[in-house]
């Protein structure tokens, strides 16, 4: 596997990352959260930190030749020394202080790699914290319920009960956060994972998907949360952190299928000279274009509002939507150009696309977020149908 090779002298690494993401923040809460053009050379460092991480730790070919999961550890460490697992935690509660587009950023560059780590699952899990004023901790950190449904509660003595299904990396995870209650008002509260009955499972992908019970389980630490419009605090940023990272994937898969076209040689020609195969890329840069659209509006929308209200919902409902259909789409041609090269364990193509086809199903999915979708235009009447759609 290459070797690793980040200099912290450089700006994008350790102190000088952190250094570098409290001014951001500030200012985009000035500007209320937008992220304009004067912010494009800057944007840089997030991206190139985060892909550069990746590239010399996790590369796909390297990850599919290892007998064992050992390349784990040093990716973290490296994901932590660069303040990125929770950079949506502020410095005063133990973390980084980067903008919501921050991380975006790195989601969309983790998407990209589709490498299994619990990096999306912490960010999320430090959004919670903060927002509850929670401090968070160090190490990995997942979230549940990663359903619609919820079904957690909180007791007296701050004890969680009932049973999250589908809770990724739970089985790696130091502490969950869990979101309970309903109503007006809901509780987050931080969990040690020693606390809750795991049994480990699988995703389509093969990355850790737990069924996590918790029984008058003691929380470290609880806060308040306002609930969202529409859904929950935790679906709403899960769903819009998994469709940034599958609209990531798509760009990966798009990448890989032009490269292969363009060397893949059948009858004498190369197949990307054949205009069916022309057409399915073409058919497949315009999902890829979709989602990176519409899961950027949605994070963008997410980094101006301060509350999660109609917009937040209408947005994150949209991108879940619109983003997992473009992923069974895009994951379908990809492999179609690829011929059966693709499905094999040796190729990084299945990589992405085995995690295209997990992430859709995570935090909603598309069937679950257009029932919520459909009923929140319905309720509000015909007369507001074209105006949420122009306010879009």
């Amino acid at each position: 596997m290459p070797g690793r090779d980040i200099d912290p002298s450089n700006g994008l690494h350790g102190g000088d990352w952190s250094a570098h993401l409290a001014p951001r923040a500030a200012a985009a809460q000035q500007t209320g959260g937008g992220r304009g053009v004067s912010e494009a050379a800057d944007d840089s460092i997030v991206v190139d930190t985060t892909t550069r991480i990746f590239k010399d730790l996790a590369d796909p070919l390297e990850l599919n030749k290892a007998k064992d999961e050992s390349w784990k550890a040093p990716l973290w460490q490296a994901l932590e020394e660069a303040g990125l697992p929770l950079a949506w935690v502020p410095d005063e509660l133990g973390g980084s202080g980067a903008s919501i587009g921050d991380g975006f950023d790195v989601l969309r560059v983790a998407g990209r790699s589709a490498t299994p780590v619990p990096l999306a699952e912490t960010l999320i899990a430090g959004w919670l914290l903060a927002r509850a004023g929670i401090a968070a901790p160090a190490g990995i950190m997942t979230v549940a319920p990663v359903t619609l449904e919820g079904g957690l509660t909180l007791g007296t003595g701050n004890a969680v009960n009932g049973v999250a299904m589908g809770v990724p990396f739970a089985s790696e995870a130091g502490h969950i956060v869990a979101v309970a209650g309903s109503g007006k008002r809901s509780s987050v509260a931080l969990l040690e994972a020693k606390r809750a009955r795991i049994s480990k499972g699988q995703s389509l992908a093969g990355d850790a998907k737990c069924e996590v019970a918790f029984e008058n389980a003691s929380a470290v630490a609880v806060g308040e949360l306002e609930t969202a419009v529409g859904a929950s605090p935790v679906a709403l940023i899960g769903a819009a952190a998994r469709a940034m990272q599958m609209a990531g994937a798509l760009e990966s898969a798009l990448e890989m299928a032009t490269a292969y076209a363009k060397e893949r040689i059948a009858f004498e020609r190369k197949i990307g000279q054949f205009q069916a195969v022309q057409h399915n890329l073409a058919k497949l840069a315009g999902e890829t274009a979709a989602a990176l659209a519409v899961a950027g509006s949605a994070a963008d929308t997410l980094a101006a509002q301060s509350a999660l209200d109609d917009s937040v919902f209408l947005e994150v409902a949209s991108a879940k939507i619109r983003v997992g259909e473009a992923a069974g789409a895009g994951a379908a041609i990809a492999h179609q150009v690829h011929g059966a090269i693709g499905f094999t364990l040796e190729h990084a193509l299945q990589r992405l696309t085995r995690r295209l086809w997990a992430w859709r199903d995570e935090f909603g999915t598309e069937s679950e977020w257009a029932v919520l979708l459909g009923n929140k235009i319905a309720a509000e009447g015909a007369d507001q149908l074209w105006p949420t759609i122009a306010a879009r």
